[in-house]
């Protein structure tokens, strides 16, 4: 499986609607210029992961603008794409962090509400509700568990989505820049603690005065890094073998010695 990863930047002055057919037209070229099979986007790049203030005014539901020109994009292109995150309004609810997941066919297959939200007290973790249930998808010859930035420092969580069947994760994230060392660092945990593929999708640019950590990355389950971006907007390709999961967990079997669950 041949994987791309774009790290858009997120600039107030484009306008939402504008990024999203740009985000589009990117997802589309993946396919074209580089053979993906699966494409993945950030943490809620149509608005900024930062920009509390707008999240009410730019709240969609969950088969709104965002859903709806990246079904296309899925669609138009034959990727599986992970298309980032949106600020999901629940008719019946609050609002969430929400990530969606397409099939080559356009078809929305799964959807994840970040569990964990971030600032103890304050921005997404007063605007926003809580996920509650653990997500994984099956692309292609892998089964990719979902998480979202914040949620990389909740091993916990990663746990679960291996014992659900997990060989790799997506993450997408807004992570800031003066953090991007634990960005790394817990990339690379989750990697090796779970023997699984991490392919963690920053973003560029600046967020509501908050400058973006970028370098998004892509770890192999030994805890090597296949491939890592700059702070600027790039897109990141790697090559993902399923039989790489399964040789690494068979050599070296600590994940069989867990004690305690």
């Amino acid at each position: 499986m041949r994987a791309s990863l774009i790290q858009i930047a997120v600039d107030p002055d484009e306008p939402v609607n504008s990024r999203r057919r740009r985000a589009a037209s990117l997802v589309r070229e993946q396919r074209e210029r580089h053979g993906a099979d699966l494409v993945v986007l950030p943490e809620l790049w149509p608005t900024g992961a930062f920009a509390y203030t707008s999240f009410v005014d730019e709240a969609e539901p969950l088969e709104g603008p965002t859903y709806e020109v990246m079904a296309e994009a899925a669609a138009g292109a034959g990727v599986w794409l992970h298309a980032g995150s949106i600020v999901e309004r629940d008719p019946e609810g609050p609002l969430y962090n929400t990530s969606l997941v397409f099939s080559p066919d356009g078809e929305l297959v799964r959807a994840y509400r970040k569990i964990h939200r971030f600032g103890f007290d304050t921005g997404e973790a007063v605007l926003m509700g809580a996920g509650e249930e653990l997500v994984t998808v099956r692309a292609a010859d892998l089964t990719f568990g979902l998480g979202t930035c914040y949620d990389l420092r909740f091993p916990e969580l990663f746990r679960g989505l291996v014992d659900a069947g997990a060989q790799a994760f997506l993450v997408p994230a807004g992570w800031p820049a003066r953090r991007r060392d634990h960005w790394t660092l817990l990339t690379r945990a989750r990697a090796v603690e779970n023997q699984a593929y991490v392919l963690a999708c920053g973003t560029a640019g600046t967020h509501a005065g908050m400058e973006q950590a970028g370098h998004s990355i892509v770890v192999d389950p030994w805890g090597e890094v296949l491939a890592e971006a700059g702070p600027a907007e790039e897109v990141l390709t790697v090559e993902l073998d399923p039989a790489r999961v399964a040789k690494t967990r068979e050599q070296f079997p600590a994940l069989k010695d867990r004690r305690l669950r």
